[in-house]
């Protein structure tokens, strides 16, 4: 950013970005004034004492996902040449891979077609059937998953959006413990994991509305 010119930025993630996103914030670089998360990283949750209902509802959250909705994490750090020759190999196979997602992650009740397009959802999965990034996304996850998603504290502005149907959906005293300049958090109404994909105009606003209290 400092090779572009940027003197001040804000830096925005969830999934993997907010992996990136949290480093950045950590590593702090003068220029970046703050970072927006929409996955806020507390998988690894900062409790105190006996955990509230509301924490004991998100802990249960993340125990489910891990049991039950993790295999394509686990193929992709353990056999990434061999799932990713296997997509890579199959127009069917690669899209069948990434509508799952769709289905499971979004605020649509298992209906993506319910507010994404049949073209919003091709022109996604396109981009990684035409350059053939299958291996390569799946080597991302041999390679850093087990550190990605290390809970960090951070000291610079912070500011979360959790949206309903996300993964998990962080409680407010996580962030708390965790973000020592916790300037925004927000629980938006409608949404899923793919916050900005799904829902544009909530997202934009929620980053807006951060950017706000730190410019």
């Amino acid at each position: 950013m400092r090779r572009l010119g940027y003197g001040r930025y804000i830096a925005q993630g969830g999934d993997w970005g907010a992996s990136v996103t949290t480093a950045m914030g950590k590593l702090w670089p003068r220029e970046l004034i703050g970072v927006h998360l929409n996955l806020p990283v507390l998988f690894d949750a900062p409790l105190v004492g006996t955990p509230t209902a509301e924490e004991q509802k998100v802990l249960k959250q993340i125990a489910d996902f891990q049991a039950n909705g993790t295999a394509y994490s686990a193929v992709q750090r353990t056999s990434p040449e061999t799932i990713g020759t296997a997509l890579t190999d199959s127009p069917a196979g690669q899209a069948a891979w990434i509508y799952e997602k769709f289905g499971l992650w979004t605020d649509s009740d298992h209906n993506p077609e319910s507010i994404l397009s049949y073209d919003e959802m091709l022109d996604d999965i396109m981009l990684y059937w035409l350059p053939g990034t299958a291996a390569s996304a799946g080597r991302l996850y041999a390679a850093s998953f087990a550190s990605a998603f290390i809970r960090h504290e951070l000291d610079l502005p912070v500011g979360v959006t959790v949206f309903p149907k996300d993964i998990f959906t962080a409680p407010k005293i996580w962030g708390e413990r965790t973000y020592h300049n916790l300037v925004y958090w927000n629980k938006a109404k409608h949404g899923g994991h793919f916050a900005a994909f799904e829902q544009p105009k909530i997202f934009t606003e929620e980053l807006r509305k951060f950017a706000r209290l730190v410019r």
